[in-house]
This record gives C-alpha cells, structure tokens and sequence, in this order.
C-alpha cells in the first residue's frame, strides 16, 4: 500500500485552511500535515471548543483531504533558544522581549500541543527544540567540554516534562533535524537522546535536506535511528560551491543566487530519494512522505503539484518476496 503523500501547509499559512485544502486536493494529495500556525490548527481553539477537532477534520473531507500530523516548530524553537527579538511575533505580545517568560509560555503551550494532537486524533507532533549552544559551533574563542554538556543537560531539564506528557497522551514528538536545533547531524542527534534516556516519546522527523548539504548522509541517518523515525519530510536541496562562497551561505538570503547552498523543489536537487525510498522499506516506515515545499526560485503552485507526483513516482512498497524464490524447489 502506497504511503499517504501529504503537504506541510507552514510555507502556506497566508492561505485560509479550506483556500489550501482545496488546492491540494486539485494537485493530487491525499492529505495535510497542519501547521499550529496561521488558521490551520489552533492549540486554544481544540482545547476550548469541543467542537473545533471535528470541524477541522470536515473540513478536509470536504476535500478528500486527511491529516496524520500537526507541526510546532515555531513554538518549539523558543523552548532551548535564547529567545531573543526574532522570536519576538511568534509568543503572545505582552511577553516581547522577555526571553525567560518567552520559553516558559513556550513550555507550556508544547505541553497543550501534546493535548490538542490527542483530541485532533494524531499520534506525531513535528517540530524544533531549539539550541542554548547553537551559537558555540565553532569553538573560539575555545570553551571546556562541559559548557556543550550543560546545554544538552539543559534539554533534558526542559524537554523531559514535555516528553512526559506526550507518552502520557500516546503521541509523539518528532524533530526536525536541522541547523540552529541542539541536535543537527548524527552524533548530536545521539547525544539527544541519550541526554533524555531515550525517552519513548521522543524521535524524529526525517528530513534529508537539512543533512545533504552538511555533508551528512541521509540514508545513513536512517539506518542509525530506524525505530525513531516517526514522520517523514520530503524536501530537496543542492549544493553549488564555486570557490566563491562557502557552506555557511555568507549571511545571504535564501533564493539568493550567490549561495553556497539552497533548497530546491522535488527531483531540482541533490537528494537521492530512490535510496531513502529503499531505506524506509527497510525500517518499515508506513506513514505519510509529506512534502515541505521550499523552493525560492519556483511558483509555490507550479512546485507544490509537480512535488505530489514526484513524490507517487519515487515511492515504492518493499518486496515481501524474494526475487529468487520462484527458482527454489
């Protein structure tokens, strides 16, 4: 059975849910991942309104539309950030510029995420955690080991709470691996869930872009976390280094032609996905692929649908049997 192929709707939070819904019905998917942003999924409303949940979920049907996850990056984020001015829109007013009262709201709210999520009727919450330490990644002025032990003790400190309600509840929450997270690459990864005894409730969401273009190897990611995987990013990127500028993007915007790197549509970057595909067959991942459109060379419109059926082209069951079966006696 082919896997559900959904589109993250956080680049699309300017459109109303059912404006989107409606396109994505038109483009081919089966289904969305809702943002906790914008009007597509709102944490107070499914706690306040016993109503809301359900409206949301007609909503969709209305289009032949599902979904299977939410996502809380934004919210996610200031839990370890520093929370400085550029996380300043994303908490209520009242606490611009409050960094401490910024990340204790934030505590709080991913805590009411893991409740709305039950409710909704989904079992992944994706998103960030945020990095104390993220600003440390090249160490000069040099620092002792202890001071990147604190950080991830500090992730354990605020994140184990969190992690507690989300197995209180059956659901999940997934990281998006990813530059400016306390857990970036392979190792930091293990080392996050080692700093929270591999909490149970606590994974991943699979996202190769964010790896390629560090040099990491996405299937490899895989392999080494095979029972952490909980949700599936389907998103591109490329490198283009010319001797001019580096992997760090020189502080240039992205969809600046000048980068070293960007992301890039479906099937318009680097990622091997044929090799992921075979990988998730080997884990026996069966959620959705669900795509994170990111591409700001390309009409969104243009992208979002040649995405979808990239995406149908690229997936493929597992065998469940051998090719050379048929030659036994």
């Amino acid at each position: 059975m082919a896997r559900p192929v959904t589109l993250f709707t956080g680049q699309w939070a300017d459109l109303p849910l059912e404006t989107l819904a409606a396109k994505t019905q038109a483009f081919g998917y089966d289904g969305l991942e809702l943002a906790c942003w914008g009007d597509h999924f709102d944490v107070s409303a499914a706690l306040s309104d016993p109503k809301y949940c359900q409206g949301r979920h007609d909503l969709l049907a209305r289009y032949g539309q599902k979904t299977w996850a939410i996502s809380a990056h934004l919210v996610g984020q200031m839990v370890l950030d520093p929370n400085d001015f550029r996380t300043d829109d994303w908490a209520p007013k009242e606490l611009k510029g409050q960094a401490e009262a910024k990340r204790e709201w934030a505590i709080a709210e991913m805590k009411r995420t893991a409740q709305a999520a039950q409710k909704l009727g989904v079992k992944v919450v994706n998103g960030f955690i945020g990095s104390s330490i993220w600003h440390l990644l090249y160490r000069f002025p040099n620092y002792p080991d202890s001071v990147i032990d604190d950080g991830f003790k500090f992730f354990a400190e605020k994140w184990g709470p969190i992690f507690d309600e989300f197995q209180r509840l059956g659901v999940k929450y997934a990281l998006e691996v990813h530059p400016t997270e306390l857990a970036y690459d392979i190792v930091t990864a293990k080392r996050a869930l080692e700093a929270v005894d591999y909490h149970p409730a606590f994974g991943f969401n699979f996202d190769p872009s964010h790896l390629l273009w560090q040099g990491v190897d996405p299937v490899r990611f895989i392999n080494e976390f095979p029972d952490r995987i909980f949700h599936v990013h389907m998103k591109d990127a490329g490198v283009y280094l010319d001797g001019y500028t580096s992997i760090l993007a020189s502080h240039l915007q992205f969809g600046d032609h000048r980068r070293g790197w960007d992301f890039r549509s479906l099937g318009h970057g680097q990622v091997n996905f044929e090799a992921i595909i075979r990988a998730l067959n080997r884990i026996g991942y069966t959620g959705p692929l669900s795509v994170e459109w990111e591409d700001s060379g390309m009409d969104r419109e243009f992208g979002a649908k040649e995405a979808c059926a990239f995406v149908r082209k690229v997936d493929f069951p597992p065998s469940n049997v051998a090719f050379d079966a048929a030659f036994e006696k």
